[in-house]
């Protein structure tokens, strides 16, 4: 007869070790319109106060270096960010969330455009933590996000 007790064991304290997974977000949708149209709505890291609805500005800044940006809220509030990565030639950035008062800790996105002539796919992704929200809260919070971002984009680079 086999000993499991030791493997067993084993297992159990590599999961208890293992930091719980991050939540996640994937958002896309196919954009009549070249994938260069539609970078050039998205790709400028402040451009987002030009697309997205709920913001009401974006102010460009920098701290230790790092390019961030300031979001106002329609209704107030603001959310600071700072770009991660950026590849113009892929159509791609990555960014964090600094300080915001959406219901997420430890927020990375990326926003990239792919494709080829005169359709692109539009993908918003990110990784995250609830904060003083469930899981479900937080996700419908950043999904919502997403979700009027994505349409706004592809409607304003429709009609360039």
């Amino acid at each position: 007869m086999k000993s499991y007790a030791l493997p067993l064991a084993a297992f159990g304290f590599a999961l208890a070790a293992t930091p719980a997974f991050a939540l996640g977000v994937e958002k896309s949708t196919e954009v009549a319109a070249s994938p260069d149209t539609v970078w050039q709505v998205v790709g400028d890291f402040c451009a987002i106060g030009d697309w997205h609805p709920a913001v009401e500005s974006c102010e460009d800044g920098e701290a230790d270096g790092k390019e961030r940006r300031t979001l106002t809220l329609k209704g107030g509030g603001t959310i600071v960010e700072e770009l991660v990565s950026r590849d113009d030639a892929a159509h791609t950035y990555t960014y964090r969330i600094v300080e915001s008062p959406l219901p997420v800790a430890n927020y990375e996105s990326t926003i990239s455009v792919s494709g080829e002539g005169d359709t692109a796919t539009l993908s918003w992704s990110g990784t995250f933590d609830a904060a003083n929200a469930t899981d479900e809260e937080a996700e419908n919070a950043i999904g919502g996000i997403y979700d009027a971002g994505i349409q706004a984009i592809a409607e304003k680079a429709k009609g360039m």
